[in-house]
């Protein structure tokens, strides 16, 4: 069962019954209100009580919110999240500053699909800018040294996963950039002006990339 508190926040409740006289109340790590109470207490009556003692609850839950909170930042399309390890998450979850995952391995499963799934995305958008544009292979990979690399004579683009953690408009500048490099090779004047037809703030990306 939920609890709904004054803040409109529901927490999941687990009642643990025992032969004893009190009830005590505790949050553990995967954010959910233990009751331990006496067999007989009704349910109606633990709710009654859980709202009685609910400044206390909740700033239980506040400790152990943020003792579940992961000092480690994940970044997505230009967004600083804080990682939240709660094991009985469905799935990956955005809520506010905080991605939820049951597990690291979840959110780095959850990371490649998205980065499989927004770049196809992009690309289709980024391909409308041109005409004539041969067909080619998308291909991904974290990379060094390059955003993003063109073989023209392969007919092939890949762009580097760390994209997925920038804004969207930067990767949306390096698949024109590299889309651009199917007409000219070379980065020409020539190459520039293309560029800038199809993505005039070319100069501000190439600088936050940089940065």
């Amino acid at each position: 069962m939920t609890y709904k508190a004054s803040n409109n926040k529901e927490i999941e409740v687990v009642i643990v019954r025992k032969n004893n006289k009190h009830i005590y109340f505790r949050v553990k790590e995967d954010l959910k209100i233990y009751v331990t109470c006496p067999i007989y207490l009704s349910v109606n009556n633990i709710l009654k009580m859980i709202g009685e003692n609910e400044k206390d609850i909740l700033r239980m839950y506040d400790k152990a919110y943020e003792k579940s909170r992961d000092n480690e930042l994940f970044l997505y399309l230009g967004k600083k999240y804080y990682i939240v390890i709660k094991k009985d998450n469905v799935g990956v979850t955005f809520e506010s500053d905080n991605v939820i995952t049951p597990t690291k391995k979840a959110l780095e499963l959850f990371y490649n699909t998205e980065v499989d799934r927004v770049f196809k995305s992009e690309v289709e958008i980024a391909k409308k800018c041109f005409t004539n544009l041969p067909e080619f292979t998308l291909k991904y990979r974290n990379m060094l040294t390059r955003w993003g690399v063109c073989n023209p004579s392969k007919k092939t683009v890949t762009l580097n996963t760390e994209l997925l953690k920038k804004d969207i408009n930067l990767l949306d500048y390096v698949i024109i950039h590299e889309l651009c490099h199917f007409f000219e090779p070379n980065h020409s004047k020539k190459f520039w002006n293309l560029v800038g037809l199809a993505y005039p703030d070319y100069k501000n990306a190439r600088k936050a990339l940089k940065s």
